[in-house]
Order: structure tokens, then sequence, then C-alpha cells
């Protein structure tokens, strides 16, 4: 008996032994203090929130509250560096650079750095989308009206906590109301995590619709050209709707491909490399991932790192008057094109317009014709789109938001902590959240709530 409990245990050391080379349990922990610290430095520096505020904030995120007794933070003002440790292990630092946000830091190399003139890329002509709203605050006057941004900041009594901090509604063009928690304003600039993925979506559109690229064309990736490499028939398109078969799933476990991939300074260098374990165009795994290397396209396809940005403000942010936004990059001067853009809700709500329009400002096609419609549509058996999430489809999460009162040809950009904005194309609406929900469905309920009041206080 003393013999096979020796053998047992030791099969049990090395079972665990092998585990902690295929997990590496000190990635894991090195992705939540990254996000920790790059979160804490791009609302701190970009948003102005408080830093003690918005590290209770971070550390209260499913994955990363199981480590919130041991993380620790430090902020300098003067290096504008943000470092975040557990009991001092395990330290990640992300650095701040005017007008271009965040930057995660990995030793030894310094991260490359845009040398671009943000203030210069502002067009000092009036926009071709009218403005929404004059500069103050559009309080809703409608009592309806009231009533549904009343329960959009309303919190329950006991966690999960909403945490809304913005809502913007805008029908027929107009800004017919807003609200914003405390220390939050009309030129905030908030973080849209996943709703950045959208305006990749856009830059990829603006491309098509000038001849750059389209999405029925293999993708421009060098790694893949090789003869036999079974990437090389991987799409524009697939990469769009997360169909590529690459192994790039997301389950911000910390453990899978997409939670690596912030611990890289070329992050789409990373996504790249990545082995087919799928057949192309069968399988959907939602992916931040793939949107780097969208975004990585979107970057060779104009010249390089300064160039996506003069070519995001020439072509998106100015014409849609977007004032308040900062696109950061990364450590390979690629967009971040996955998750960090930051923009205030009334810029985000701008964006919603431009889609609710049908690629068209002011008389001026940006998205190439049926861009629309395109991305609108379901991806296979799915409730996402291309870039966007979708009510067009017979998912059951689609079904489920139409009975709850988003409307069947509503689409939406979504990002965690319940960022969206929900395009409604017939009925003429654009509606923005956004927050930090823990709720798993980043607050889903509170969202219909809120479109389904909005529609009915916005009728005839």
């Amino acid at each position: 008996m003393r013999k096979w409990a020796v053998i047992a245990i030791a099969t049990c050391i090395a079972a665990l032994a092998g585990a902690s080379v295929q997990f590496r349990p000190d990635r894991a922990i090195r992705v939540a203090t990254g996000y920790a610290a790059h979160n804490v430095c791009s609302k701190t520096f970009v948003s102005g929130l408080d830093p003690q505020d918005v590290f209770a904030e971070v550390s209260d995120r499913a994955g990363i509250r199981r480590l919130r007794h041991m993380l620790r933070f430090t902020l300098d003002r003067t290096a504008r560096t943000v470092d975040v440790s557990t009991l001092g292990l395990f330290r990640s630092r992300a650095v701040f650079h005017d007008g271009l946000g965040c930057v995660d830091l990995h030793e030894p190399n310094a991260p490359y750095l845009l040398k671009s003139d943000i203030e210069a890329l502002k067009a000092k002509t009036p926009p071709l989308l009218s403005e929404i709203a004059g500069p103050a605050v559009v309080e809703p006057s409608d009592p309806a009206l009231k009533a549904a941004f009343d329960h959009a900041f309303e919190e329950p009594p006991a966690p999960p906590f909403r945490r809304t901090k913005a809502v913007v509604v805008v029908h027929d063009g107009k800004m017919i109301a807003e609200r914003y928690a405390a220390g939050i304003g009309v030129d905030t600039p908030l973080l849209g995590f996943s709703m950045t993925k959208s305006v990749v979506n856009a830059l990829i559109g603006i491309l098509t619709q000038q001849g750059l690229v389209t999405p029925s064309m293999p993708a421009p990736i060098p790694e893949w050209r090789r003869a036999g490499d079974p990437r090389r028939e991987i799409e524009i398109e697939h990469l769009m709707r997360m169909t590529s078969g690459l192994d790039l799933d997301e389950t911000n476990s910390g453990f899978d491909p997409s939670s690596r991939m912030f611990l890289q300074d070329d992050t789409a260098a990373y996504a790249v490399n990545a082995k087919m374990v799928a057949p192309l165009g069968t399988r959907w795994r939602y992916s931040s991932p793939t949107t780097q290397i969208l975004a990585r396209i979107v970057r060779d396809a104009v010249g390089g790192p300064e160039q996506t940005l003069a070519f995001a403000w020439r072509e998106l942010f100015n014409p849609l008057g977007m004032r308040n936004v900062t696109l950061e990059f990364d450590g390979a001067g690629t967009l971040q094109g996955s998750t960090y853009m930051l923009a205030s809700a009334r810029d985000w709500a701008k964006f919603g317009l431009l889609y609710l329009n049908d690629g068209i400002v002011g008389g001026k096609r940006i998205l190439h014709e049926d861009w629309v419609d395109f991305c609108a549509a379901a991806t296979l058996d799915t409730d996402y789109a291309a870039g966007f999430w979708t009510n067009r489809s017979e998912h059951p999460s689609a079904k489920g938001r139409v009975r709850a009162g988003m409307p069947r040809d509503a689409f939406f950009a979504s990002g965690d902590l319940g960022q969206r904005i929900v395009i409604m194309p017939t009925q003429r609406l654009v509606v923005v959240r956004l927050g930090d929900s823990v709720d798993p469905s980043g607050d889903i309920r509170g969202l219909t709530r809120l479109v389904k009041e909005v529609i009915a206080a916005t009728k005839p």
C-alpha cells in the first residue's frame, strides 16, 4: 500500500509539474497585472478619472477578482507610468504618451513610439456630419425619456453593480438626451474595449471603398504565403467574421491565446503565427487576435504606424466630427484594434451614425456600398456579424433581445463591461451606453430595457 501511495503521489506531482509548464500560471498572473496596469493608465491619464476608483473597479472584474487582495499598484505622475504587481511579484508596467494613450512595457524592448502630432491631424474645417448637439449637456425633457435614463443609472442593492458612466441617445441625427456619472462630461474619452473592433471594421470598409482591399481577397499576410500552408486560403472576411479556424480562441482565462497575446510587444506577429485547428469558414470562435491581424492589414495597406493614425483621422474621425478620440498602439506600432480606443460618448454616438446612415456622411460615401448590411449579417448560426453583434439572426440570444424590445434589424458594437453602441435603422436611433458592469452579460438586460424605453419615448 505504501508503495502504491508513493507512486500515486509521484504521479500527481509529475502531472502538476507538467500542467504548470503547459499552462504557465505565471503568465496568467502577468496577464492580470498587465490588464490592470494598462486600464488604470488609460483611465487615469486619458480619461482623467481617479486612479484609486479605477483600480477598485478593475480589481472587481471576473478573473482578476480572485487576485484583488494581492494586487498592488503605484502611479507615477511625473514618469506617467502605472505599475501593478501581486505582492511585489509578476509586475507589469504601462506608460502614457500625450495623444497616444498608454502602451505596455515588456522588458528589455522599448515600445515603438509614433512620431505623430495629433492636433495637426485634426481637421480645421467643419466635419461632414452635422453637429448633433451644442456644448451643454442635453438633459432629457420628456418624462418617459427621463425615466429611461433613471433606470439606466440605478444600482441594485447588492453586486454585481452596473456602474453606468454615460448614456447618449441620438434620434434623426440629433441628440435628444444624455447623462453622465460624476466626474465625466461630454468631452471625456471613455474606453470602448471591443467596440474598437467595430472601428477596425470601419477602417477595412474605407479601404474597400478606396479599392485597396476587399473582404473576399486572401489576407495579405506574408507568413501565410508558403506553398502548402492552409492559412493562405484565409480571406479578410474570415478574419472579420472570426471563422478563420486559427488557434486563437478567446476565453479570458489568462491561459488562452487571446490573453497571452497581450504579453507581446508585437501582438499581430503573435496572432499570425497561430496554427489552423479547424476547417476554414466552418467554425466561429470569438477572437481578439483575429482583429489584431486586421489591424496589421490596415497598417500595411496605408504604409505604417503614423500613416494608420493619419488615415483614421483623415478618413473617419474628421468627417464624423469625432474630436475626443485616443487610439492606442502596441509596442510594435500596430493599432490595438481589438481593445484600446477611447472616445467621448458623443463621439461613439457619431460613429454609430455612420452605420445608421448606411456609410454615408454629409452626402459622401465613406464605407463601401452594401457594407453596412454585409457587416450586420449573422455569421454561421451565431448572433455575431462582422465586427458587430446582430439581431438579424435566428440565434437564441438575438431572439431574446428582440423579445425584450430591441428591434429585429438592430445591430451593435459591444465591448467588455457593457460598452455598447446600438444602431436601429428602422427607428432612426443610436443609443450609447458606457460603464463598468461586472455582470457576466455586460448588463444586457439593462441595455434592452433602456432601448425599449427609449423607443417608446420617441414614438410619435
